[in-house]
């Protein structure tokens, strides 16, 4: 039997979430491509390990081509990188490189959709949209939300995208770019996605969007609690004041930064208004100034670690 040459490898990082690993799988098993492709599963839960069973139960009976592995330090962006090395020193044919979470699936056509925009655009990334399926009924608060919002962005080049969730990398971007790639002080916060393609613009890589190229995130119950949203909205504003930071050094960018700060308070409330007569809502209006506040307190050596989950023993 010839070996296979893929000229694309989808990378998982997954961590306890079996069966929603299990879905995506299946989801990539159903793409319709006339190229060669292959997948990589990191399971990033060294104790447990169900998403290692599931993967290799899974490329068992189906005979794709891939591999599975675990990658034992806990943090999403060491489990992202490690996805993504291993998927270009095991598949050197490869020139794209593409993820997709294990709380998602992907449209059939996805993968055939991301890897044209890169070639009709002569994109080195390319994002696509992500819509939300909620696991009970959601209210009008949780669905107006702008952080369960999707771009809605025509087919074509963009200045850059943001989430890791649906997206293509061409080997280019990590033969160039300074390692890690994702940087793991990202790990347990988030937004090592978001500070990666920002790094990535500031290189000179080239972006594109394709608006087919859909996939749908899996939303549980407890995310659509109060609690998890305004947590979430101080962490965009925490991430977005480290990505700043990190681009403005020394004490002027110190300066500069707390200036933006308050300017972003300032503008806040005036958005919260907004946001609050667009949806009639007071749960989406609480965003605007949730982030300011976020960015405040990222300036004070505040953060918080929602990704840090209890290590199990064995």
């Amino acid at each position: 039997m010839p070996e296979i040459m893929p000229e694309a490898v989808v990378c998982i990082p997954s961590f306890r979430r079996p069966e929603g690993l299990r879905k995506t799988l299946l989801s990539l098993a159903a793409q319709k491509v006339d190229f060669p492709f292959a997948i990589v599963v990191v399971d990033n839960d060294g104790a447990g390990q169900q998403g290692l069973a599931v993967a290799r139960a899974f490329f068992g009976e189906s005979g794709m081509t891939g591999q599975t592995l675990v990658e034992p330090t806990q943090g999403n962006c060491y489990a992202i990188n490690t996805a993504f090395r291993t998927a270009r020193q095991s598949y050197p044919s490869a020139q794209w490189f593409l993820m997709i979470d294990d709380d998602e699936a992907a449209s059939p056509v996805w993968l055939a959709e991301m890897v044209s925009a890169a070639r009709s655009f002569g994109a080195d990334i390319v994002g696509g949209p992500v819509n939300r399926e909620f696991d009970a009924p959601a209210p009008k608060a949780v669905l107006s939300h702008p952080l369960f919002g999707s771009i809605e962005a025509p087919t074509g080049p963009v200045e850059q995208i943001h989430g890791s969730g649906n997206c293509l990398i061409s080997r280019e971007v990590f033969e160039s770019l300074s390692k890690p790639e994702f940087d793991v002080r990202f790990n347990f916060l988030g937004g090592g996605d978001m500070d990666f393609f920002t790094r990535c613009r500031k290189a000179g890589f080239k972006f594109a969007w394709n608006a087919q190229a859909l996939i749908i995130e899996y939303v549980p119950q407890n995310r659509m609690a109060p609690r998890w949203l305004i947590e979430r909205s101080l962490r965009t504003g925490i991430i977005y004041s480290r990505i700043d930071r990190a681009r403005r050094p020394g004490l002027k960018g110190g300066l500069l930064l707390a200036a933006k700060n308050v300017v972003s308070l300032c503008l806040s409330l005036i958005r919260a208004i907004a946001a609050f007569l667009k949806t009639g809502a007071l749960l989406p209006a609480t965003h605007p100034p949730l982030m300011s506040i976020g960015r405040v307190m990222a300036s004070l050596g505040i953060t918080l670690t929602p990704y840090k989950a209890p290590v199990k023993k064995a």
